[in-house]
């Protein structure tokens, strides 16, 4: 029998695209299994089970035997690619360019996604700096004013239009040539861009019962493209407006806020959650700047598909339109390229040394968050294995022992900021 054949046509270090045929042969071969499965299981009229004749089941179920031999061959070919080329795909293939004439071969490329072998000349011997920022009296100032904010209390304004800063409830009906149509209640704080512009000035002009027809345009950055410069009619009617009481900055605000015993008490949790924060910044700025030397120093490749594939996926997590999908990618492009090769160089750095994440470590992680939930270990694992979010903890410890790893070999100069 003849052999399936298996063309490279196109590579780079993450994918492949391969041209399969498979002879003719071998596909008459698949259509002869198809047409046994199907005339062995047709119930067809007039025909005992088993015995009505090929060519009537060929009529009947030509379309299910058709996709029968497609998935047959193709399969076939897929296990002849990946052994002829030795091949280690990270996904599924992609079928595209498919012909499948009757009496001829069938025909199809097979677009794959492979592991990159990135070997590593240099991983130590460099020098970065570590800086970390200084907390300064204003930052945790604004902390605790953040902190107010979010216990502060909305009062109700009487006989007084609505400013910036203050909370409306509204409605909004568009106008058209029959009248107003349904009306949409929203609840906006003025000046947090909750609303386009021209429609918060509108606001602003009322008093809290009043109502009036106005013409708003949408501005040309507008996140919806078909509103994008275009003009409306609408009805407003403003019903209350509310402004923000903040607590006083005592200790008894600081009893409320947490197990603090007064305000002093506060404000020193405060800085110390923002020195943490300002040392957890300057870890990520050492990482990454090892990261880029090692990737100058070894002149590590992003490969586009590698990049295509990491910018399309973000595009379905934030629910990129199709129609912005290419501005999305022109503005990311750059961004991706960083992050798959940062991916590549732990990729190399966690197989050359052994540091996959184990499950004795996976584990100890488990139960160290568990404590600090305060809930049963075996509560927790169940709940991230439910949220299939062990595979994302595990990349976490691999990624942390690649980067100890990463940082034994190289200088870190402390620099004070």
């Amino acid at each position: 029998m003849s052999q399936i054949t298996v063309e490279k046509t196109a590579e780079d270090s993450a994918s492949k695209s391969l041209r399969v045929t498979v002879p003719v042969d071998r596909v008459q071969e698949a259509e002869a299994k198809a047409l046994k499965y199907y005339v062995k299981r047709a119930r067809l009229p007039g025909f005992r089970p088993g015995k009505a004749p090929e060519g009537v089941v060929r009529k009947r179920f030509g379309d299910a035997i058709r996709q029968s031999v497609l998935e047959e061959v193709i399969r076939e070919g897929w296990e002849t690619a990946q052994s002829s080329q030795s091949l280690k795909p990270v996904t599924d293939p992609s079928i595209r360019n498919l012909k499948f004439e009757d009496g001829a071969p069938i025909e199809f490329d097979l677009l794959v996604e492979v592991r990159p072998e990135l070997k590593l000349e240099r991983t130590g011997g460099f020098r970065v700096e570590r800086r970390v920022a200084a907390v300064t009296d204003s930052a945790v100032e604004e902390q605790l004013a953040r902190l107010q904010e979010q216990k502060a209390a909305w009062i109700p304004v009487e006989g007084e239009k609505p400013a910036p800063g203050r909370m409306v409830r509204v409605e909004v009906a568009q106008l058209d040539e029959s009248g107003a149509g349904a009306a949409q209640p929203y609840d906006l704080v003025l000046g947090q861009n909750q609303a386009i512009p021209e429609l918060e000035e509108r606001i602003m002009g009322l008093l809290p019962g009043e109502q009036a027809d106005a013409e708003v345009r949408f501005p040309d950055d507008h996140p919806d493209e078909s509103r994008r410069g275009q003009t409306r009619r609408v009805r407003i009617t403003l019903h209350d407006v509310k402004r923000q009481e903040l607590p006083a900055l005592d200790d008894a605000f600081a009893r409320e806020v947490g197990d603090f015993e007064n305000l002093e008490g506060l404000r020193a949790a405060v800085r110390q959650d923002l020195e943490r924060e300002a040392a957890r910044e300057a870890d990520a700025q050492v990482r990454q700047a090892l990261v880029q030397q090692i990737v100058e120093a070894n002149g590590v490749q992003a490969p586009e598909s590698l990049v295509h594939r990491l910018m399309h996926g973000y595009a379905e997590i934030y629910g990129v339109p199709q129609e912005q999908l290419a501005q999305f990618e022109q503005q990311f492009h750059q961004i991706a390229e960083a992050q798959v090769r940062r991916d590549l160089v732990l990729d190399a750095v966690v197989e050359a040394g052994g540091l996959r994440a184990t499950e004795a470590e996976l584990d100890a992680r488990v139960a160290e968050l568990a404590a600090a939930r305060g809930v049963p270990t075996g509560e927790l694992y169940g709940s991230l294995q439910k949220a299939n979010r062990l595979p994302e903890l595990e990349r976490a410890i691999t990624e942390e022992k690649a980067y100890a790893h990463l940082l034994q070999q190289s200088t870190i100069d402390e620099v004070k900021s």
